[in-house]
């Protein structure tokens, strides 16, 4: 009998410890990359906002007769960045509802990162966390940037569906192949680990028909850099914490 007692009280401690610690670890993070993006990110996309709003102008007035057999806003089937509907507006608002989305996806990839720690032994710490981090970030966003890198508004794309199928395998492989990676104890399953990663990009990435954008190319490297140190301080912040207060908790 208390065995039978104990182990469900031994489960939901488990269970409360990772969703305590995903919690902080989230919201602070979410914080943290807030911050950074409207320093390094936002200005940049505002920038890019200006350029997009400006094309139509150009085209218009450099064929203003021409609207018959060019069609600059029909961009549906190659998943231009369209901007219909609601949008908040710039300043306070736009700041707010980002890190309502930004705190959102750092509690969700946060209990990832506290499963992961808790599945692996529980061996936490913010230095431990920072390795998960970095393995996120790996998994989440360079590998998918490899072949999708982040685009700026006004930048013409391939079919939002294809690209999230795409992100989504990419994601999986990676993961995947880093686990085999890192955990594997024999060297065959290690070079199985190694391919997957590679498979994704084999395959290729969906491009869209024309590659075209508003903003100028030194504007989208400029915000590539910019999202690349955004989101590797976010995810290493959200490993570190992670660590931390999985430990703290215990």
């Amino acid at each position: 009998m208390p065995l039978i007692r104990t182990a469900p009280a031994a489960s939901l401690g488990t269970f409360n410890r990772i969703i305590a610690s995903a919690a902080a670890a989230g919201i602070l993070a979410g914080l943290l990359l807030t911050g950074v993006q409207q320093l390094q990110v936002a200005p940049i996309i505002l920038q890019a906002e200006v350029f997009e709003s400006a094309a139509p102008k150009a085209l218009e007035q450099a064929a203003p007769h021409s609207h018959a057999d060019a069609t600059p806003h029909e961009h549906a089937d190659e998943g231009a960045h369209e901007h219909g509907g609601w949008q908040p507006d710039d300043g306070a608002e736009r700041t707010f509802y980002t890190a309502v989305a930004n705190i959102s996806a750092g509690v969700g990839f946060a209990l990832l990162l506290a499963a992961a720690i808790s599945l692996h032994g529980g061996a936490s710490g913010w230095r431990a966390g920072v390795l998960w981090g970095a393995a996120g970030y790996t998994v989440f966003f360079v590998a998918p940037s490899v072949g999708l890198p982040p685009e700026l508004p006004g930048t013409v794309a391939a079919p939002l569906l294809a690209r999230q199928l795409w992100w989504t395998a990419t994601v999986m492989a990676s993961a995947g192949g880093l686990a085999l990676l890192v955990f594997a104890k024999n060297w065959p399953l290690r070079i199985a680990g190694a391919l997957l990663l590679f498979v994704p990009h084999l395959v290729g990435s969906p491009q869209p028909k024309v590659h075209s954008s508003s903003a100028p190319p030194e504007l989208a490297l400029s915000f590539l850099y910019a999202t690349l140190l955004a989101n590797a301080a976010f995810w290493v912040a959200m490993g570190a914490l992670a660590g931390y207060f999985y430990k703290k908790f215990g």
